[in-house]
């Protein structure tokens, strides 16, 4: 399900043989499935499919499609027993049925989604506040991204004839995986919510003065429908047929702002389950070893993903009832091995009320309430949870491919987890350290880090001594000794401020150089909102790098107080 109501984002033919990685589209079924059909993942090893699919035949089932290359059949029965028959064949490894409602009947003939209608296009395109929170308006002025990245959008599908979206929509590598069988028909792929199109204006919308402009606006975006329809879910089928299409594609990264439906969390001691566990497991699997980065929202449950214990809300395709879960437990893709899991934070970089958590469960996190984008029908609208926080980490990993187009998915997110900003505890659940933590992992991405090519690259100095701030008092200094760069400072010298403050409007903060000279990064104002967790640029380049740099404040009004948390300069 796309993560939506319910607390989570949702507003998140390959019948041929995969075995040389490459896919087929599939040609409609001709009858609609008898009322009483489920479908059913068949496992075998990799390679091994033909043997299970003999067996499918003779115990009163149909290979709906196979993906030979990881050893998942998708299969199709009416029969009760159909599992228990299929788990004593030899060489099949694990079954399960993927859902606990009958395949809808739009499964034999998927009609194509209506092309929404297009308003006039907008006439004018602010940047907007998410933007400039990762940086991103920086990047811009550095690399926008490359044409030659593709990211691909797993969702409800994209208005690819959205102004904002067109130039960077790749109809030849769009398809349709809803119903667990790969449909490259024209406008197979078109959006039948509003979820999808707005995920992919965030990564890549155009920067073309109208609207607003994406993370990557430079890049391409691939639409991979995985919602079905009338129900809007995401079924584990879905997911292993666009995850292998990602992977034959050749697409560089891929957003997945949904869970796999029905089961929030799927547990290895139920055998339905853990068919589902390893086959999408198994899909993600393959998909980075041809090269794709996987990234994923980690839901909107506010739920602390490393301390299950109940789960009320499955299956959400018939009647959830409560039951027992623990960390064995899986939400996918998103605690899949290999896959960027993204929280949300607010505008001030503080956890969103929404978003899930957990220690070594969240790998970094990004902007997600009240994020504007593009929606179908050339408009424009504004979405809140974890699924607008992963495409901005998906831009940011498609502008770390722009500009290191040999890294690898390992590299990938090394660098995101790397060149992210820092952010502390924002409330007493948070525990760990301001450099990584169970709210927000390695922190906030930093689409400017990701394309900065200033040289020397990435040198930083830092100092985390508690600086206290007086109230409506005399100026305070916290020094930082830069020693070891050759000649001035850049024109773009990063200065990474953390301070502890209520009512942020009070103070004043500048930048010393050794010199004296005094680079002012903020007025005082009527803001009062609290904490300043910000990085500022500068144009240090006529100033000499090496010396005692200085970061002034002073609170020019009565009533609140804080203090100096860190601050660091990046050459």
């Amino acid at each position: 399900m796309f993560l939506r109501s319910r607390s989570r984002l949702r507003t998140a033919a390959i019948a041929a043989v995969v075995g040389a990685g490459v896919l087929t589209a599939a040609t409609p079924a001709a009858a609609a499935p008898l009322a009483g059909t489920r479908a059913y993942l068949v496992i075998t090893a990799p390679g091994a499919t033909a043997g299970a699919a003999s067996a499918i035949t003779s115990n009163s089932g149909t290979v709906w499609t196979t993906y030979d290359a990881i050893g998942v059949i998708v299969a199709h029965s009416g029969a009760a027993d159909f599992a228990s028959r299929m788990r004593a064949v030899s060489g099949v490894q694990k079954v399960g049925a993927t859902r606990t409602t009958d395949v809808p009947a739009e499964a034999a003939n998927p009609p194509i989604p209506t092309a929404p209608s297009q308003a006039a296009p907008a006439t004018s395109e602010p940047v907007r506040s998410d933007m400039t929170q990762i940086g991103a308006d920086k990047a811009w002025a550095v690399n926008q991204g490359s044409a030659n990245v593709t990211v691909g959008v797993l969702d409800t599908g994209v208005d690819d004839l959205h102004d904002d979206l067109k130039a960077n929509f790749d109809a030849a590598n769009s398809a349709s995986c809803a119903y667990g069988k790969l449909d490259t028909r024209t406008g197979a792929w078109r959006d039948t919510d509003t979820h999808g199109t707005h995920v992919a204006g965030t990564i890549a919308a155009a920067k073309n003065n109208r609207g607003m402009v994406g993370v990557a606006p430079g890049v391409k975006i691939a639409s991979v429908r995985i919602a079905e329809k009338p129900s809007g879910l995401f079924f584990a089928e879905n997911t292993i047929c666009a995850m292998v299409f990602s992977g034959d594609r050749g697409f560089e990264v891929t957003n997945n702002s949904y869970y796999t439906d029905p089961w929030l969390f799927n547990c290895p001691d139920n055998a339905d389950q853990d068919a589902i566990l390893e086959g999408v497991k198994r899909a993600v699997a393959y998909a980075e070893g041809k090269g794709v980065l996987n990234v994923a929202a980690a839901g909107n449950e506010n739920y602390n993903l490393a301390a299950k214990s109940s789960d009320a809300t499955s299956p959400n395709d018939s009647t959830p009832a409560t039951r027992t879960v623990t960390n064995a437990c899986l939400s996918v893709p998103t605690e899949v091995s290999g896959v960027v899991s993204v929280a949300s934070i607010t505008s001030t970089n503080s956890k969103s009320s929404f978003s899930n958590f957990g220690t070594d469960k969240i790998h970094v996190a990004a902007p997600g309430d009240s994020v504007y984008s593009t929606v179908p029908g050339g408009r424009y609208g504004t979405k809140s949870g974890t699924s607008m926080a992963s495409p901005h980490v998906a831009g940011v990993a498609a502008l770390l491919k722009s500009a290191n187009p040999t890294a690898t998915p390992a590299q990938l997110r090394q660098l995101l987890a790397t060149q992210a900003d820092d952010l502390r505890c924002s409330d007493s659940r948070c525990s760990g350290t301001t450099a990584k933590n169970n709210f927000f992992g390695e922190g906030r991405v930093d689409a400017f880090a990701a394309v900065d090519t200033g040289t020397p690259p990435g040198i930083t100095f830092e100092n985390t001594a508690d600086v206290n701030i007086p109230d409506n008092g005399a100026a305070v200094t916290s020094p930082i000794i830069v020693s070891g760069i050759t000649g001035n400072a850049p024109a773009a010298l990063k200065v990474g401020v953390d301070i502890v403050h209520t009512y942020r409007g009070d103070l004043v903060i500048d930048l010393i150089a050794p010199d004296g000279t005094a680079f002012r990064l903020q007025n005082s104002s009527n803001d009062s909102g609290d904490n300043i967790v910000q990085t500022y640029t500068v144009d240090a380049s006529a100033k000499a790098a090496n010396g005692t740099w200085k970061l002034q404040v002073k609170d020019v009004a009565s009533a609140d107080v804080g203090y100096i948390n860190s601050w660091k300069l990046t050459f």
